[in-house]
């Protein structure tokens, strides 16, 4: 075991706009394992969050409702703090942006980078709703998409072809919070020069601090070139005022990470043991751990390292980044009752099935975790009752009636007591790098072991000759001593499980240099149930709940968590689509296109010119040659402006910066079948 750590872990703030949902809950979920993981190393280890409150998006829902912003993001908290409790979620401080200590901190800050000449501003043209009189946003902009026709697109991309553009290229563009024509108009605001940080960025984002795979991404968009961040939004907004303005407001990602700072500072009042400085002042040699999604990457990578180096603050030890959540392989959905809250969830099912499923996806990499119904009551059916719980539930009765309630006073199988001492450091070493997965499969792997012994001493066929009373005892003392170290080990993910354990073993709570100890002659309490099997049909009434509840789609004009209207096809209809491995052969910017790049794609002997509005996330074409990714083959040729597109190439993420060109297994080879 190491010294011990000072550690201040966060998870991304959830909009204050709406309820938790399962993927709000992968993060939390993972970002609590990992904390619970470290407190049992004997490490201190702070959790806080806060809700993310600002922006228009609440200041429009508060009008809707006809109440005050404070009113709503105070009610929307309280929510989130009883559905994270509900699912064991062990926060140190849940807080909010809109505090006086996340105001004081941003104001600083932004002091502190104005002074350094990091500040600047400039005049912006941007759409304006004249009858509501404020600044659009993209998502509060529809029209006709610029390059295929498709109406009642956003105004930053197009759900129909793909494209992506600027809202001031949209084609009769409305306002969705009005209905109004928006018109141009300038305005002055406030810049980040992040630029200025590039090089500093270059080498902390390759220091180690992030997974290789998004230091890869960043490296794009740095060698791409940096630009100036827009920190500021114009009135009306809910946020905190510029200092010196009287219409400014900060833009809500530049307060949103300092609600960490702020979330923190609020816990250090109330403590007496913890000081601010020592985990955030540059040279702190206590750790800061951020967990969040792929799709924010580049706020929590790039700018926000930036502003901590400008205002003499430390920047994070190291950022964990996830994917998104799939149902059966497909984007959570309202319609098809996929789109869980968490509230819902607890009304039919335990928390801790989903934090062991959840555990046994999770591998440390930004790959998508998909939920199979099928395998979530099969993993829950046959790794934890099956398997853990099992041999409790053999064991305990023996001892019970045969021994008084009495373990034994030695080690029946010495080699395979040490076996599971070897393991337990190992799987440590799992949990701290975020493989969660892999701890679970090599747990797994020992309660079969365990099992094994069980069923090849069977004690139950012992128990019949009195004879066989000490052998049993000894038998029954080794099983449930290796339940001890399995329940041990799964207690990050299972904390209420482990409780229960921990009361019917009759033992003080565990602590991982527990997990090497063998309890003898010492006495155990009656056995309960420590968890039920998973039957199909309580996740089909979860699914129909889902489905039955089911909101329509914001009237902000749409979020992440919206309703997912696109259009059903049936089987037959996908199976037409020709997806295939290509190699790109040649990439390269076109004159007067602002997002679209000209590919030249491989199919194994064939060639094709896909137009793909990839730009933003690869700005240097060059990058991309000699890449493999995916396209539809058999799309039928499209004329643009800019040339004929033969195909398309698949990406991922919310658009603009933040998309991922899909990438095959090594291995593949041009022209080869997608299955």
């Amino acid at each position: 075991m190491s010294a011990q750590r000072n550690i201040l872990v966060t998870s991304a703030l959830p909009n204050a706009n709406g309820s938790i949902h399962l993927g709000h809950l992968l993060e939390h979920i993972q970002t609590d394992i990992w904390v619970r993981f470290q407190r049992m190393r004997g490490h201190r280890c702070i959790y806080v969050c806060a809700d993310d409150t600002h922006g228009t998006a609440t200041m429009l829902k508060a009008e809707q409702e006809g109440i005050t912003p404070e009113a709503l993001i105070e009610r929307v908290r309280a929510e989130h703090v009883q559905d994270f409790q509900g699912f064991l979620i062990a926060h140190d401080n849940y807080y909010s942006t809109h505090s006086d200590e996340n105001q004081r901190h941003v104001e600083e800050i932004y002091r502190k980078l104005d002074t350094r000449g990091y500040i600047f501003t400039k005049s912006v043209e941007q759409l304006y709703d004249p009858e509501r009189g404020l600044f659009l946003a993209d998502r509060f902009v529809k029209g006709i998409c610029p390059s295929c026709g498709a109406d009642d697109q956003y105004g930053d991309n197009c759900e129909q072809c793909g494209a992506t553009y600027e809202a001031t290229e949209l084609k009769s563009p409305r306002s969705t919070i009005s209905g109004a024509t928006p018109v141009l108009k300038s305005s002055e605001h406030y810049f980040f020069d992040l630029p200025q940080f590039a090089d500093m960025l270059r080498t902390w984002t390759r220091s180690g601090t992030l997974q290789p795979e998004v230091a890869n991404k960043l490296a794009e968009w740095l060698d791409g070139g940096l630009r100036a961040w827009d920190i500021s939004r114009d009135a009306p907004y809910f946020g905190f005022l510029i200092p010196g303005t009287t219409d400014k407001y900060f833009y809500v990602w530049m307060d949103a990470p300092i609600g960490y700072m702020a979330s923190f500072d609020n816990l250090c009042q109330r403590s007496n043991e913890l000081n601010f400085d020592d985990y955030w002042a540059e040279g702190s040699d206590a750790e800061v751990h951020h967990f969040i999604g792929k799709d924010i990457i580049n706020f929590h990578a790039l700018f926000w390292p930036a502003v901590l180096e400008g205002s003499d603050h430390r920047k994070p030890t190291r950022i964990h980044t996830h994917g998104f959540v799939t149902v059966d392989g497909t984007k959570m959905s309202k319609s098809r009752g996929t789109f869980i809250n968490a509230a819902t969830y607890l009304e039919h099912l335990t928390p801790e099935y989903l934090r062991y499923y959840y555990a046994s996806k999770l591998n440390g990499t930004v790959d998508d975790v998909d939920i199979s119904l099928d395998d979530f009551v099969q993993r829950v059916n046959s790794d934890l009752v099956g398997k853990v719980v099992n041999i409790a539930s053999r064991c305990a009765g023996f001892i019970q009636k045969g021994s008084d309630g009495r373990l034994g006073s030695h080690i029946h199988d010495e080699a395979l007591w040490l076996d599971f001492r070897k393991a337990v450091e190992p799987i440590a070493a799992h949990y701290e790098k975020g493989n969660f997965a892999r701890a679970v499969r090599e747990i797994a792997a020992l309660a079969d072991r365990a099992n094994q012994y069980i069923a090849g001493h069977a004690p139950w066929t012992l128990a019949k000759d009195p004879a066989n009373a000490q052998l049993v005892q000894d038998i029954c003392t080794q099983g449930l001593n290796l339940f001890r170290v399995l329940i041990g080990l799964l207690k990050p993910i299972l904390p209420a499980t482990a409780e229960k354990s921990e009361a019917f073993l009759n033992i003080p709570p565990l602590t991982w240099p527990h997990l090497e100890d063998f309890l003898v002659e010492h006495r155990i309490n009656s056995f309960q149930p420590l968890l039920t099997r998973l039957e199909r049909k309580q996740l089909d009434a979860l699914i129909e709940a889902s489905r039955e509840t089911a909101a329509p789609a914001s009237a902000d004009g749409g979020t992440p968590d919206a309703e997912d209207t696109s259009t059903l096809i049936d089987f037959d209809t996908f199976a037409q689509v020709d997806l295939r491995v290509a190699r790109i052969v040649a990439a390269e910017t076109i004159d007067g296109a602002d997002k679209l790049l000209r590919l030249q794609l491989d199919l194994g002997g064939d060639q094709c010119q896909v137009l793909a509005g990839i730009k933003p996330a690869y700005p240097d074409p060059q990058a991309l040659v000699g890449r493999l990714t995916v396209v539809v083959a058999n799309l039928k040729p499209r004329k643009m402006k800019f040339g004929e597109s033969q195909g398309m190439v698949l990406a991922a993420g919310p658009g603009g910066k933040d998309l991922f060109l899909l990438s095959p297994d090594s291995g593949a080879e041009p022209g080869m079948p997608v299955q």
